[in-house]
């Protein structure tokens, strides 16, 4: 049985190998302005996360108690 994360990591790996398949057969299509925005999303999400798992992290460190 195809769970809904399997099915999206098929589907991810299809337009992987369709979008070689299309440099391959046109090397000048390189990245356009659809794919520079998608990529400066991600870099913006990665950003935002780092700063959530770095302020946890910090907000647990404070709250040791180091003595009396």
């Amino acid at each position: 049985m195809l769970t809904a994360l399997s099915v999206r990591a098929m589907l991810a790996l299809a337009g992987i190998r369709d979008r070689a398949a299309t440099l391959r057969r046109n090397p000048d299509a390189g990245y356009n302005t659809e794919a520079t925005v998608v990529i400066a999303l991600l870099a913006a999400a990665a950003i935002v996360i780092v700063g959530i798992i770095v302020s946890k992290i910090t907000a647990r460190a404070n709250s040791i108690n180091l003595g009396p």
